[in-house]
């Protein structure tokens, strides 16, 4: 019993998972921007894409920095059925649904959902966290929630 309500937590509490949807090459030496989609997990019917940069190999020997990506990303939110709200956090930070490592220990890239009552609609902010100086590279997307689901 205690088994299964530990995995349900962790299962709630766990950033979505992305699937790998497309991949454009945008020069000779391999660099590539990678597109993935994830659905929110605390919110039924949205489905987020997240486009970011991915370096070569090439390009990590020839530019040094080796263990990272740049903070670059756009993020775009589409509804993709009812929408259905899970038990949410609806402070004004927001919480996190997605976060992938950008490099070897200082910097990932994110999604933090913010839930905005006042206009009835989830904020989906993209953007990255840097623990030294920080990142002001991001990108937003606004999913109009219906009256009826909050």
């Amino acid at each position: 019993m205690f088994r299964a309500i530990l995995i349900a937590a962790l299962t709630l509490t766990t950033p979505a998972v992305a699937e790998q949807v497309g991949r454009v090459g945008v020069d000779w030496v391999g660099n590539d921007i990678l597109i993935e989609s994830f659905p929110d997990p605390k919110v039924q019917g949205v489905t987020c894409h997240l486009a970011y940069f991915d370096r070569s190999l090439i390009d990590r020997l020839s530019q040094g920095n080796w263990f990272e990506d740049p903070s670059y990303s756009a993020v775009d939110c589409v509804q993709t059925g009812p929408i259905v709200i899970g038990d949410i956090d609806r402070g004004k930070g927001g919480e996190r649904v997605f976060s992938e490592r950008q490099s070897l220990i200082l910097k990932s890239l994110r999604v933090t959902r913010i839930h905005d009552a006042q206009n009835n609609v989830l904020i989906y902010l993209g953007h990255a966290s840097e623990l030294t100086q920080g990142s002001g590279k991001m990108s937003i997307s606004v999913i109009p929630v219906p009256a009826s689901t909050n």
